[in-house]
Parts: C-alpha cells; structure tokens; sequence
C-alpha cells in the first residue's frame, strides 16, 4: 500500500508542538524558541516533509495580491462574493487575482505552481470540493475558506447560517398551514445541503410534523433538477417544496405550469439563495436570502487581518439568512 505524503500535522505529532507552531517555523518566525525550530526541523526532517511551493512563496515578502478561487465565476452566488472581496481589499490597496478552478482534477497542482511563481500573499477560496483540495495549506499560509466549518477541521471560515436557514424556509410553510412539506436538496455529501436539512427537519419537529424519506428528493442545483423533483413529489400529495436554492425552486415552478399546476394557490414553492432572477421570475419567488456579498466582504477582511497577525487565534464567522416573502407561497388550500 502506498504510503501518504506527510503533512504538516504529522511533523506537529513527531516534534510534539502544535501545527500552528510548525508553521512559524516553516515561515521564519522569529518568536518561535531555538530548541523548538530544532525539533520540527529535525521531524521535517526524518519525515521527508515538503510545504507546498504556494506555503512557502507566501512565507516570504509582500505582493499586495490576493487569490479568489471558485469553481467559475458565471454563478451569481461566486460572482458577488467575489466582486465584494475585491471591493474590500481595493480598499486596503490590495489587487485581487479570481481563478476559475472550472471542472479540472489537477487544478490543485496548477495553483500550487502559478502562486508559487506569482507569490500571493493570501487566498480566499470558495466551495467544498475546492476547499477539501486545500484544507493541508489552510493550516499551513494564510487561507480563508467560505464553507461550512465542519469541513477537514479548518482554521479560518466565513459561511452562511445555513442551519438557520433551512428552518425558517419551513417554518414560513409551517405557519402558512402546510403539512405536507416536499424537499429538494443539493447533492447531499456536501456539509451546507445537510445543514439546511437538520434546518426542514427542527422546524417541522418543533410543529411535531413528520416528513416521509420519500418527500425528500435530491437534486444537483441546476433547474433541471428541479423539474423533475417536481414530478417525483407532486404526486405524493405535497402542498409545498422547499428547493435548496432558487434555480431548483425556477425549475420546480417551470414543471408545475408545464403540468397545469397553479403557483401558488395548488403549490406553494419557496428558494434559497435570492438570486437577482428571484424578484422577476413569475411569480416573484419567495426565499431564503443568504448575503453573498457579505460573506465576500467578512472573507477578504478576514484573510488581510491573518496577513497583519498570522498569529490570529482560529476564526468562524457566521452570517445571518433572511426570508423574503414575494408571491410563490400561499396559506395551504385543499386541492380541487
């Protein structure tokens, strides 16, 4: 079996220091004690560890650049995160380099060796696949993370209250008198979708509703996903869907009227995101809004307060949601 490259927190466990402190010494900390610095180095030794080229570029000097990395940028949710991180850091005189990582498995490699040319000072990067790719240099350069803080341990996040979230979605159908409660998640490996759903099932508990397994159907967040949750639910008896975000919910809407199904009066349909499309589509979507561009914003100022003290105890914020009711939720009524 082929042995795993050594990371940071093995050297930590070999020299009996904590990763933080690995990191010190690997970026020329003075503070850190003679008898410590020999300690890791002998561990960095005996284990044959090399930091990442991108860890070690940020070590040294200063660029004024910062790295946003997301899968692209053609999403409105990536797009106003990033344009609200580039605000802020133009702000401090920082420039702001955003790097679509797109769909390729190598990306990894690729940004290791283009900011170990171009010497970032920090990044920011966005989304759990990507995260999960970086989650070893989180511990060891400056890195923010804009993702649930349940992923692989990280020091540093911003993240919707997705928790928070799910649960005023269904506590909006709760008191409009629904019951029968349809969910369409995301793909539900992904740490954000489960917290919107321990957010459906508190609310609906808290009403001592119960919600079949089968009321429950997962997606992939495109509208297409959304049309056809709507056939495998509609016809089990639900009176209103929770989608997980509002290209699923435009979908879902889409599939009812192709289907003679009235929104809201015979289907009540709630989103999550409140995308610019939310207030326009017909009928103006009721959702969930979670602040994009706050989460941008809370990420940049994070990352240039980590580049003042790389020192900065571990950090996660969390940003509030909000329902915003518009005309695709309606008191239940009984089919005809």
């Amino acid at each position: 079996m082929k042995r795993s490259r050594p990371n940071i927190r093995d050297v930590a466990a070999l020299a009996g220091v904590s990763h933080q402190t690995v990191s010190r010494v690997i970026n020329g900390d003075e503070r850190v004690t003679e008898e410590t610095r020999q300690k890791v180095e002998a561990a960095i030794l005996q284990l044959g560890y090399r930091p990442s080229s991108l860890a070690r570029s940020m070590a040294y000097g200063r660029t004024f650049t910062l790295a946003f990395v997301a899968l692209n940028f053609t999403d409105y949710t990536f797009s106003s995160m990033l344009d609200a991180a580039e605000s802020e850091a133009r702000q401090h005189n920082y420039f702001t380099l955003a790097i679509s990582a797109g769909e390729n498995s190598n990306y990894a490699e690729l940004v290791n060796q283009l900011f170990g040319h171009q010497r970032v000072d920090g990044m920011i990067v966005v989304g759990p696949s990507l995260v999960e790719h970086h989650a070893e240099l989180a511990h060891e350069a400056p890195v923010v993370c804009i993702t649930p803080r349940r992923i692989s341990d990280l020091p540093h996040t911003v993240d919707s209250d997705n928790r928070q979230g799910g649960w005023l979605a269904t506590r909006h159908l709760l008191e409009l008198g629904h019951r029968n409660i349809g969910m369409i998640t995301g793909p539900q490996n992904q740490v954000s979708v489960q917290e919107r759903m321990e957010g459906y099932c508190k609310a609906l508990q808290e009403r001592g509703v119960t919600s079949p397994v089968e009321w429950i159907v997962e997606g992939d967040w495109s509208a297409t996903s959304g049309y056809h949750a709507f056939e495998a639910l509609y016809p089990q008896g639900v009176s209103a869907i929770f989608a997980q975000n509002d290209r699923m919910a435009i979908g879902c809407i889409r599939a009812a009227r192709d289907h003679g199904v009235n929104i809201p009066e015979d289907l009540s349909i709630i989103g999550f995101d409140d995308i610019p499309l939310a207030s326009y589509f017909d009928p103006p979507l009721t959702t969930i809004r979670q602040d994009t561009a706050e989460l941008g914003r809370q990420a940049a100022r994070l990352l240039l307060e980590l580049l003042k003290n790389p020192q900065l105890p571990p950090r996660h914020t969390v940003i509030p949601t909000q329902l915003i009711v518009r005309k695709s939720t309606c008191a239940f009524q009984e089919r005809r």
